[in-house]
């Protein structure tokens, strides 16, 4: 049977009548492609979905496999005109971080396009990301149920929208880079005063000086279900902190690992890319190779890149680095490196098949910023990690790594952020090749289990559905 084809599934996450699904992730490609394997595991499952986002989001997707085509229905609505974002920005990646406040103007924006497409469409469900506060009194008049999907850890929620009274008796920043006290439960998990203070300015607009927020609060406790992409394994405190601090029933969909991704897999193993690269991977003794990637639009500057290629030349590790972001842009790596390092080393800078290189068995861990599907997708092979995280979101799944022992964080200034090549090359070894790291490899090939067990993640997918299935209204 082609994987990929719609199964029945009655007692397994379908009933007499199939769902239909509606979606608006937001305007970031780190958030559709999540949003988008769930809405391909529905529609294996036998449901329908109406995915909505942008023109030119919808382009960058992949296609549905061909049999799941007709239940997924991919719905472009152009984003209104918004004064100083650059034409054609439909997404992060496609404007700098302080621009990020006139992309959510345009996709506040699409209130009056996703109220029609929701009328005429009468979906059972519709399904909303942090930056969509406004949809839950759209789909309330419309007498639609709506779940706020959450791409991330619950722990985030607890770190970015925490009670009032410590909201209140946070103004310091000392006090902000402190594990919290005011949890049922002990962690060390914390952010770092660079941390804050870049986030800070990054969210600034150069023009206004003004700092745009996203109102988390009324996402997360507007909605009539709260979904994660998480499971109890990894952080079953926090999924019962949440519960009963937003009072609505909280379903971890699972971490929807590589193993539950539903691809064209002849499509890929054929592709030309990929044969070069599992030349080279082949010719790597077994878990001898360090891989390294900072994901899709992390934008690194010149001095991290130096230091951190430098770091990656001093540890005298093979490794493949995927800098696919260095043809895009004025970085440059230090003259002469790839040279030096063409024996051991690969820097790939166009695409790069990340789960089928992560499969490989000479892969012996990873160097990684630390977003949610790459983390996912690299400890799905129980490869250790090394972490260089930027934003606050991959600053707490560092922490909670580091907190589980299957990472090791690279050292930084606590001050300013910056790091040495000396620190990059001492922690990559460390991870990778010291005796004093064996049980993080150890602990990560454990976690790994949990990460890659179809049964548990199957579970989690049943348990969604079926939650769906119960709270939905009668047939409109």
């Amino acid at each position: 049977m082609d994987s990929s084809a719609p199964i029945p599934c009655n007692g397994n996450g379908k009933s007499d009548r199939p769902l239909h699904v509606a979606m608006l992730p937001w305007l970031a490609m780190g958030h559709i492609y999540p949003y988008f394997e769930l809405a391909k595991i529905l529609a294996q499952k036998g449901h329908s979905v109406t995915f909505i986002n942008s023109p030119k989001n919808i382009d960058r997707m992949p296609k549905p496999p061909k049999t799941l085509q007709p239940l997924i229905k991919l719905v472009k609505l152009p984003l209104p005109r918004v004064e100083n974002l650059p034409e054609g920005a439909e997404s992060t990646m496609d404007i700098p971080s302080n621009m990020v406040s006139k992309l959510k103007q345009a996709y506040v924006g699409l209130q009056e396009p996703v109220e029609d497409l929701l009328k005429r469409s009468k979906p059972d469900w519709i399904l909303y990301d942090f930056a969509a506060g406004w949809l839950p009194p759209i789909a309330k008049r419309l007498d639609i149920p709506c779940a706020h999907y959450n791409i991330t850890p619950a722990w985030n929620k607890g770190f970015f929208d925490p009670p009032k009274h410590v909201q209140d008796k946070n103004k310091s920043l000392e006090s902000m880079c402190s594990p919290p006290t005011w949890l049922p439960f002990k962690t060390t998990m914390h952010f770092k005063m660079f941390e804050i203070i870049r986030a800070v300015m990054s969210a600034r607009d150069e023009k206004t000086g003004e700092i745009d927020k996203f109102d988390l609060h009324k996402a997360y406790s507007s909605c009539d279900l709260f979904l994660l992409r998480t499971s109890r394994e990894l952080e079953g405190e926090w999924l019962d902190y949440i519960a009963d601090k937003y009072n609505v029933p909280v379903v971890p969909v699972g971490l929807l690992p590589p193993s539950m991704q539903i691809t064209d897999q002849e499509e890929e193993e054929n592709n030309p890319d990929w044969v070069q690269i599992k030349e080279w991977l082949d010719s790597q003794r077994s878990s001898s190779v360090v891989y390294i990637g900072f994901g899709s639009e992390l934008k690194l500057s010149q001095e991290d890149l130096t230091e951190l290629a430098y770091g990656i030349e001093l540890s005298g590790l093979p490794f493949f680095w995927a800098l696919k972001n260095l043809k895009e842009g004025s970085l440059e790596l230090p003259k002469g490196f790839e040279d030096r390092t063409k024996d051991r080393g690969v820097v790939w800078k166009t695409w790069a098949p990340q789960l089928k290189i992560l499969a490989h068995g000479a892969i012996g861990g990873c160097m990684s910023h630390c977003g949610s599907g790459s983390v996912i997708e690299k400890i799905h092979y129980g490869h250790v990690l090394v972490t260089l995280p930027y934003l606050l979101d991959q600053a707490l799944f560092s922490r909670a790594l580091v907190e589980k022992k299957v990472a090791i964080e690279v050292p930084r200034n606590e001050q300013d952020g910056s790091f040495t090549r000396e620190s990059v090359a001492k922690t990559l070894k460390l991870a990778i090749v010291d005796e004093e790291g064996k049980s993080f490899r150890e602990n990560a090939k454990e976690m790994g289990k949990i990460f890659s067990s179809k049964e548990i993640h199957d579970h989690y997918i049943e348990d969604f559905i079926a939650v769906l299935q119960k709270y939905r209204k009668p047939s409109h």
